[in-house]
């Protein structure tokens, strides 16, 4: 649920642990504090203007308008499948950047998000690099919430879902969490649920984690004591 929520409050902006919480997504509560916020210039609970919503919904311009990137994309996959083009950034090189006399503008700098879309035979395919991926904890989440995305993009423009390609430059298990993966890692292959639309909408802005539904899940006993690195 919170995996979808995130995704869903990225493309529409939210960039505050409040606009987060619309969505259902509660996680980033951790990095949104008072002291993380304020070692980068920011108020409390505003993950800045580098953050993922920022960058999705209101991307800076040379014209000073705000570009909306999956409004866009979708657009223009309706009108002009065929194009290599269907791209999509979280990165602000701007609000990145550190050094001397450089104040970084994001809590957290994007870990996933660029996404490239494709659509070959009728059929969509969903393409996402990720720069850091925290295998054991983030990974499985992220796979989720950009399967969910492939899904609500189909729906709206109209094309055959076909395929979910997840590409991570450093994948890493921290100190740490090696026990636990340990645990995993003895456990026995289960397959994979089975995710489904359950409400569809015209206007991907519109889908809400309550529009998706899993059917045969059949999970192991959760591992909830994982840490993660704040």
């Amino acid at each position: 649920t919170q995996a979808v929520g995130e995704i869903l409050g990225f493309i529409n902006g939210a960039r505050t642990l409040e606009q987060l919480a619309e969505f259902g997504c509660f996680w980033w509560a951790p990095w949104g504090t008072e002291a993380k916020c304020k070692k980068r210039g920011l108020a409390t609970g505003d993950l800045g203007p580098g953050s993922y919503g920022a960058a999705f919904h209101d991307f800076p311009t040379s014209e000073g308008k705000p570009h909306n990137q999956f409004k866009d994309i979708i657009e223009q996959i309706k009108e002009k499948p065929h194009l290599r083009t269907h791209f999509i950034t979280p990165w602000i090189p701007q609000y990145m950047a550190r050094g001397k006399g450089k104040q970084q503008k994001v809590v957290v700098c994007p870990c996933h998000g660029w996404i490239h879309l494709r659509v070959l035979n009728g059929k969509l395919t969903l393409h996402m690099f990720q720069r850091s991926g925290d295998v054991p904890v983030g990974v499985p989440a992220n796979m989720i919430q950009y399967a969910a995305l492939l899904l609500a993009i189909a729906q709206v423009t109209g094309f055959e879902p076909y395929e979910y390609v997840h590409t991570i430059s450093d994948a890493h298990i921290y100190v740490d969490q090696i026990s636990r993966v340990k645990e995993m890692l003895k456990r026995e292959d289960r397959v994979f649920p089975t995710m489904t639309l359950k409400n569809k909408h015209q206007d991907i802005f519109q889908y809400r984690h309550t529009d998706f539904e899993l059917s045969d899940y059949d999970p192991h006993p959760g591992i909830w004591d994982f840490p993660v690195a704040i």
